[in-house]
C-alpha cells in the first residue's frame, strides 16, 4: 500500500433513535444559539423537524432556522447562511438532510469565521485553514453522498459558472448522528439513486491506482457486495431495517476516507461507471436506475 495519514474527526452516532438518546447531550457542549438548517422542507411533514425543535428547545437552545438550502448548492446560499450565522452569533450549525445541505454547512461554517471570499481563497484554489470554524453538527435523512464523515463540499458558483469541491479536515462535523429510520421516507427513487451514488464512490476509489493486494480495494468489494445486496432488499421492503441501516453505513465507509488509504483516488470514472452499470444513462441520474437494480 501507498504511504498515508489517516485522520477523521468527526464521531458517529449511529442507529434507532440515536437522535433522541445522544444530541440533548450534544447539545450542552455548545452555546446557546444553533442554526437549524434544512433544505426545502421534507422534515416538516415526516416529523423529523418537530422532534428536533422539541429537543432543541428542551435543551434551551434559541433556534434561527435557515431553509431553503438547494440540490447542488450556490455560493450565494453559502454567503446567505454565513451572514446569518455572523448576525446571530451562531455557536452551533445544525445540518439536517443529504449531502447538498452537509455541504452547503460545511461551507457556511467556514464563512462564517472568515473575513474574506471563501471561493477565491479556499474553493478556486486549495487554501490553509489555520482557524476555527463555526461548529457543525449533522442529522442524515438522505444517504448516498457520504458527507456526514468528511470535511468535503461542492459548491456551484453561479456568477462564474463553475462546480467544485474541496475537502479541508477541519470542516469536519464535530459529530453525525445517523439514524437510518429518518431515511425510511425518502421516495424509492431517491433511494435507490443514493445507493447507486455509493457505488459510484467506491468503485472510482476501487479501479484508482495501485493495483496490487491492499485492504482498501478488499473492503471496498464486501461494501459493493453489501450496497447491491441491500438495495435489492430495500427495494423491495423500504422499511427492512438490517437493509436501510447497512445502506447508511455504506455510503458512509464509501467517504469517510477510509477506502482511499493507500490508494489514489482517481475520480475521474464517476459517470464511466454510471454508464457502464446503466447504459441508457443521459445524464447524471438516469429514470431507468430502478429496473437495472431491481433485476
Amino acid at each position: 500500500m501507498q504511504n498515508f495519514v489517516f485522520e477523521n474527526s468527526t464521531k458517529a452516532y449511529f442507529g434507532k433513535e440515536c437522535v433522541k438518546t445522544h444530541l440533548p447531550e450534544l447539545l450542552g457542549k455548545y452555546g446557546k444559539n444553533v442554526m437549524l438548517a434544512y433544505g426545502g422542507g421534507s422534515i416538516k411533514k415526516n416529523g423529523i423537524y418537530d422532534e428536533l425543535k422539541e429537543i432543541l428547545e428542551q435543551a434551551g437552545k434559541c433556534v434561527i432556522e435557515f431553509s431553503g438550502i438547494m440540490s447542488n448548492p450556490t455560493y450565494a446560499k453559502v454567503q446567505e447562511g454565513a451572514d446569518l450565522a455572523k448576525e446571530q452569533h451562531i455557536d452551533l450549525i445544525l445540518a439536517v438532510g443529504g449531502g447538498s445541505v452537509m455541504d452547503c454547512c460545511k461551507a457556511i461554517s467556514l464563512a462564517a469565521a472568515y473575513d474574506g471570499d471563501i471561493w477565491d481563497d479556499f474553493w478556486s484554489k486549495p487554501g490553509i485553514i489555520d482557524f476555527p470554524v463555526v461548529p457543525l453538527g449533522i442529522i442524515l435523512t438522505v444517504s448516498g453522498t457520504g458527507s456526514e464523515m468528511n470535511g468535503g463540499a461542492v459548491i456551484t458558483n453561479e456568477a462564474l459558472k463553475i462546480k467544485t469541491g474541496r475537502d479541508y479536515p477541519v470542516c469536519n462535523a464535530q459529530f453525525a448522528l445517523l439514524d437510518p429510520v429518518y431515511t425510511y421516507s425518502v421516495p424509492e427513487f431517491q433511494m435507490v439513486s443514493g445507493g447507486f451514488d455509493t457505488l459510484s464512490h467506491i468503485m472510482e476509489i476501487y479501479f484508482s491506482a495501485p493495483d496490487e493486494d491492499n485492504v482498501s480495494d478488499d473492503i471496498s468489494e464486501a461494501l459493493m457486495k453489501s450496497v447491491i445486496r441491500n438495495l435489492r432488499a430495500a427495494i423491495k421492503n423500504p422499511e427492512d431495517y438490517t437493509a436501510r441501516s447497512n445502506l447508511v453505513w455504506a455510503s458512509t465507509m464509501a467517504e469517510n476516507r477510509i477506502i482511499k488509504l493507500g490508494k489514489r483516488t482517481d475520480f475521474q470514472c464517476h459517470i464511466v461507471v454510471a454508464r457502464r452499470f446503466c447504459p441508457c444513462l443521459a445524464q447524471d441520474i438516469c429514470q431507468n436506475l430502478l429496473p437495472c437494480f431491481a433485476a
